[in-house]
């Protein structure tokens, strides 16, 4: 049988605007815990600032256990264009080993594809976009994986396309997944929406089961701040939404992903939940 496998994933730490008091509690969950890998889907910045990510870089250095960071919207330049569009990864530079790395262990390998673009032909560019390149860089990565090794995929955005194209959340998700859907592939994990998920969408190919992690950050959407813990035990995924106010995790996830995934904007606005969006089915294993 497959020795057990424990997986911590983190999403939207939002350093600069981060939840300390959360952020010190998994720090002490991974030093006891230890995780045989953690994987952060994006958005470790609030407005990609240097202090930003040298709060970053600090924290990451300081866990002495595998790590795999996925850039979000929020960690790329937004004000300095050349930086966006010649560099936009550049601000990783302290850290830069850990960015889109494909962690392998016995049995499970961790797999990045990006879902951020420079620019892009819309005016909201905090949206996903899966390029060609990305999308053929990560099927090339799965593909190269040892016979019998089961992929985790990580993006910040999810995989989803909802409402006009105007809005869609992330441009190519549905071709990704139908490409994705025909490999060994486990779930695709992602942040972004500050909220917890675990649903299986449907493609021509098949399921693909989507796995969103909450947010660490002080800009909490409809629950609190949290973490998923992943257990693999080389036939069955299963996630607990971990918290400190002991909600149990059909109560931490939501049912879809929204369509307008944007939770309060600045820590003086409004953040306290407005009420959790309960499961109306069980989470899919």
């Amino acid at each position: 049988m497959a020795q057990n496998k424990l997986l911590f994933h983190l999403s939207d730490i939002h350093f600069g605007l981060e939840d300390k008091s959360a952020l010190a509690w998994v720090e002490r969950e991974i030093a006891e815990r230890r995780p045989d890998a953690v994987a952060i889907t994006g958005d470790l910045t609030m407005r990609a600032r240097p202090p930003e990510f040298a709060a970053a870089e600090k924290w990451i250095h300081a866990l002495s256990v595998p790590v795999t960071v996925e850039p979000g919207n929020h960690d790329l330049p937004g004000y300095h264009l050349p930086s966006r569009y010649l560099d936009p990864l550049g601000r990783f530079e302290a850290f830069r080993e850990v960015v889109e790395k494909r962690i392998e262990l016995p049995g499970l390998a961790l797999v990045p594809l990006n879902t951020n673009v420079p620019a892009q032909p819309r005016l909201n560019w905090s949206k996903g976009w899966v390029s060609d390149r990305a999308l053929s860089d990560c099927l090339r990565q799965i593909d190269a994986l040892p016979e019998g090794t089961m992929a985790l995929v990580t993006v910040h955005h999810p995989l989803r396309e909802t409402g006009t194209q105007g809005t869609a959340l992330t441009r190519n998700g549905e071709k990704a997944l139908a490409a994705l859907a025909q490999r060994p592939v486990l779930a695709v994990l992602s942040g972004h929406v500050h909220d917890a998920f675990d649903i299986m969408e449907k493609t021509e190919h098949g399921p693909v089961r989507m796995i969103g992690a909450g947010t660490l950050s002080q800009r909490i959407r409809s629950t609190p701040p949290s973490f998923n813990e992943l257990t693999w035990d080389g036939a069955t995924l299963h996630v607990t939404v971990r918290n400190l106010e002991n909600i149990d995790t059909p109560d931490m996830m939501i049912d879809d992903v929204p369509e307008d995934a944007m939770p309060p904007r600045e820590a003086g606005e409004p953040v306290a939940p407005v009420g959790r969006v309960p499961r109306t089915d069980p989470p899919v294993h």
